[in-house]
């Protein structure tokens, strides 16, 4: 358990630094838009890109590894549908719970695995960016064009959204790069590197900047059920995937890794775009990373 909580504490002391600055009035509150807008359309997309476009996986049968994410993301998608038969939401509501449940965080994720695994496990997270961030913003642009709208959008408006989601475009041009053995050559391996770095350090800052305490409180019990299924049962469902499609060693627990993480905080930005319920929104990410400290350590020694 120590050298679990000796590399995740760092992350979520970023995460708290940046909640200090914004309760301390440090910056100006103005800054903080710009900078989410700056790192979903610059700084994170810098970092898919080059993650996938430089991995050498080359020693690592992937597809196992990626056949225990797909199935354990569509797993929970199938739970979340079936849940919506019962549960007392709004379209708008669901759109976030779903979002909540199925989307992962990518900074936490990436800041994890690097201080766990170290190189190594960064470019088997390369496998869990591939297969998770196209496919869940996908799936979000269809649940919340489906729920949260007065009407369900067409099927050329929702291709026209995910032709200008900036995570998929860098997913797809880090998967052609690597495939195509161009890789990024010559300075821009370096620049893209720089620009990621910024990612990372600037988006576990905003995480910690954007929390909302006090109204996660206000939605006790769907921030407690959103987390739930992404804290607990997400690993779990992982876990049951890895064993069936025989994933062991460090992609099991990158794999794992990418389960436990709370959910992305881009997903405020979606559903904010695309009219799904923003400040339920911002209360699951809340209360999801908050007891994220708790539950991470907690399923990495149980299922490790």
């Amino acid at each position: 358990m120590l050298p679990i909580l000796n590399a995740l504490i760092p992350v979520f002391l970023v995460i708290a630094l940046g909640f200090a600055i914004k309760r301390m009035n440090f910056l100006d509150d103005g800054i903080w838009a710009p900078l989410d807008r700056l790192t979903y359309y610059i700084f994170f997309p810098a970092l898919l890109c080059h993650t996938l476009a430089v991995a050498n996986l080359a020693d690592y049968d992937i597809w196992p590894m990626a056949s225990a994410l797909a199935a354990g993301l569509f797993s929970m998608v199938a739970l979340l549908m079936g849940l919506k038969a019962v549960l007392p939401l709004t379209g708008p509501q669901f759109s976030s719970v779903f979002q909540g449940a199925a989307r992962w965080n990518g900074f936490v994720a990436l800041a994890a695995i690097g201080s766990f695994y170290g190189h190594e496990g960064v470019a088997l997270a390369a496998v869990g960016f591939a297969v998770l961030v196209p496919t869940v913003n996908v799936l979000s642009v269809l649940i919340l064009t489906r729920y949260a709208g007065d009407k369900p959008a067409g099927m050329g408006t929702v291709l026209r959204l995910l032709a200008k989601n900036p995570l998929i475009l860098a997913c797809a041009a880090g998967i052609l790069l690597n495939v195509s053995g161009i890789g990024l050559p010559g300075p821009l391996e370096p620049t893209f590197d720089i620009l990621g770095a910024a990612a990372l350090t600037i988006g576990l800052i905003a995480i910690g900047a954007g929390l909302q305490p006090k109204h996660a409180l206000e939605t006790g019990w769907i921030v407690a059920l959103t987390s739930g299924l992404r804290l607990i049962v997400m690993p779990l469902l992982m876990m049951g995937w890895c064993l069936v499609f025989d994933v062991t060693g460090l992609p099991r627990l990158v794999v794992l890794v990418c389960g436990a993480v709370p959910g992305a905080t881009s997903s405020y930005i979606l559903a904010r775009q695309l009219g799904g319920d923003a400040t339920l929104m911002a209360s699951l990410i809340t209360g999801g990373t908050i007891l994220a400290a708790i539950t991470m350590p907690v399923m990495l020694w149980l299922l490790g």
